[in-house]
């Protein structure tokens, strides 16, 4: 499957990497599908973590000269943060660890987010970045203090879906709702 995905002397990043599986996945079901129908960017500075990583390996070994190149991606992530003003910008963790810090930083160069979510099961006790609520990021400028901030203490399996439906439910009523008039 890899090497009719990736051609050599092209330089990927993870986000060209991940809108390539979802234009390939050709899968309603799947939010990288849509990611991919509407140019949304999904950002994962650790794209080789798992196995995706291994697949990558097993590639590289067997058709050398594919080149992911993280840093295009941590400048596309930090410059959409920096230049969104005067939009707002909101952060939805699935998880924690890594991703959660690259996107908390890239909204402390604009002086924190307007709107957070959190989803995962990490606990603040034993004071990991994934446990961290929400304003332990406002103490850093990563979230504002007036931001409408929310940690989900749930599996990201069971909670982003949940998230996703209801959000396309209430469009599909308002849909139903304005076509019955």
């Amino acid at each position: 499957m890899f090497s009719k995905l990736f051609c050599q002397n092209v330089i990927w990043t993870p986000s060209k990497v991940i809108s390539r599986l979802g234009k390939e996945i050709n899968d309603e079901s799947s939010y990288l599908y849509w990611s991919y129908k509407n140019g949304i960017p999904v950002f994962c500075p650790a794209l080789t973590d798992g196995s995706l990583g291994d697949m990558l390996y097993c590639h590289s070994v067997h058709n050398p000269g594919l080149l992911i190149d993280i840093v295009q991606d941590i400048r596309a992530m930090n410059g959409e943060a920096v230049h969104a003003s005067p939009r707002k910008t909101g952060i939805m963790v699935l998880g924690g660890g890594l991703p959660k810090h690259h996107i908390c930083n890239a909204n402390m160069l604009r002086n924190g987010a307007d709107y957070a979510v959190y989803i995962n099961t990490a606990q603040e006790f034993d004071g990991s970045d994934s446990g961290a609520q929400p304003d332990e990021a406002v103490s850093w400028g990563k979230i504002k203090g007036s931001a409408k901030a929310i940690k989900v203490h749930c599996d990201a399996t069971i909670a982003f879906p949940l998230l996703v439906a209801a959000t396309f439910a209430r469009k599909l009523q308002q849909k139903t709702n304005a076509a019955s008039r």
